[in-house]
């Protein structure tokens, strides 16, 4: 059998880390059809936007980009060079047929549940004179159809477990682009992580809108982390992103038991209000969120918080945000994003009353940034001094450098031999600033 005849394909990413996984299988996907990385878009046979619906603006920034991509479709058409251009993602999945009828040279629509119909979309915009639109949800079919990975994410990859949320939150879109909360089988998640693993992965970061809501068989997130810790040669393991009402007894009680198990949890709680937690459908209180953040330390002494907070939230008041502040103060995070509210056209919050002036909602997230940049830096200069252990991940930023991750996933730069790419290593930490840390190599404690 000949091979297919080689074709270049860009994949260009927005988003979060699921968005990063769906761009990698995308492309073993279409792997077997013969194409391999392109360095850019004018060197692309096909060009995938693997779009996201969350931040503000979305689907303007993508038809921005878009009319960037159409001239240099139109350029290397004229050239006699075809090109295949797709919209993959939320924004694909939310504008759907409204993007075609904006966008008519986009030659693929495909929302996040149909990457596995990739091949026969290709096929079809190849042989039709119009576009190809697949928007369906079918998250376990999908799932079932991608081959494994077929090249190595690195040291450190993503594993999608679940999609879809059910949690219908008043400003968020995820509902309607991702679909209802799917989990994938066990043995498929096992099978895939083991394919990573012999990749060369030696941590993997467990992905899912909510992914600590995966449930498949009888087993829970806990049980999930355990057997993945057998896993010969994976060194760590990470979930994200996590809901507070789904955190069960058992995966707490995995964080005290499992080594492998990162003491870092990305946890949003979105607002200090209960006022406001009530108007976004939370369904949790801040003092539920509290009481969830001790239990888990009483678990795991070291386990360091990660979070989201939305500032400007449809009716919050001076008061709300001044309870956010106070949220914040009592668990103090290592790090946290924060964002002023927007509207997502069909979410309840978007038409809600009380929409909160701009110029408000800028000074109460400045407010909010300068508190929590001050716990940050605070978190990090506590490491200068202590040996910590280091995942070397590859080069540093300087010549004679080499970079990781410690287990509370702060980035290390430190001198030492690429050879010690893919092992985990002592460094003791001589300074950190509020992002990053640097450190000297302690050979001794050197590990495979």
């Amino acid at each position: 059998m000949t091979n297919p005849t080689p074709k270049r394909l860009h994949v260009i990413t927005w988003g979060c880390q699921m968005n990063v996984y769906d761009s990698a299988r995308m492309t073993d996907v279409l792997a077997p059809l013969g194409y391999a990385p392109a360095a850019g878009p004018d060197d692309a046979d096909m060009v995938i936007l693997n779009t996201c619906h969350i931040r503000d603006r979305a689907a303007e920034k993508v038809f921005s980009e878009l009319g960037r991509l159409r001239v240099i479709k139109r350029d290397r058409e004229a050239a006699g060079l075809p090109t295949i251009l797709a919209v993959a993602g939320c924004v694909a999945q939310a504008e759907g047929e409204a993007l075609l009828a904006r966008a008519p040279y986009v030659d693929i629509v495909l929302g996040p549940q149909t990457y596995h119909k990739l091949p026969e979309m290709v096929a079809r915009a190849a042989r039709a004179a119009g576009s190809v639109i697949e928007t369906d949800f079918t998250t376990v079919e999908k799932f079932d159809a991608l081959p494994a990975p077929a090249t190595s994410q690195g040291v450190t990859g993503f594993l999608t477990i679940q999609e879809g949320c059910d949690k219908f939150c008043s400003f968020c879109v995820v509902p309607y682009t991702r679909g209802a909360e799917t989990s994938r089988p066990a043995e498929a998640v096992l099978a895939e992580a083991r394919q990573m693993v012999a990749l060369g992965t030696r941590e993997i970061t467990l992905l899912g809108q909510n992914v600590n809501a995966w449930r498949h068989d009888g087993w829970g997130m806990g049980g999930l982390v355990r057997a993945l810790a057998k896993i010969p040669g994976l060194l760590r393991i990470r979930y994200t992103t996590s809901h507070p009402r789904d955190m069960d007894d058992d995966l707490i009680a995995a964080h005290a038991d499992e080594p492998k198990l990162m003491p870092f949890l990305h946890l949003p709680v979105q607002s200090g209000s209960d006022r406001v937690l009530k108007a976004m459908n939370r369904q949790h209180t801040a003092d539920d969120y509290r009481a969830l953040v001790g239990r888990l330390r009483d678990a795991r002494p070291d386990l360091a918080l990660s979070s989201d907070f939305i500032v400007g939230h449809p009716g919050e008041t001076d008061a709300d945000f001044e309870a956010t502040l106070e949220l914040v103060r009592d668990i103090e995070f290592a790090q946290a994003f924060s964002f002023k509210y927007s509207p997502r056209p069909g979410t309840p919050a978007a038409g809600a009353p009380g929409q909160v002036p701009e110029a408000v909602k800028d000074e109460r997230l400045q407010r909010l940034l300068a508190l929590l940049r001050e716990q940050q830096t605070a978190f990090n200069q506590r490491t200068e001094g202590r040996v910590e252990r280091v995942l070397v991940t590859g080069p540093g930023r300087r010549p004679g450098q080499i970079g990781g991750r410690t287990p509370h996933l702060l980035p290390v730069h430190f001198a030492g031999p690429e050879s010690l790419i893919g092992t985990e290593i002592g460094v003791r930490i001589d300074a950190a600033t509020t992002t990053s840390l640097t450190g000297t190599l302690e050979q001794e404690l050197a590990c495979a």
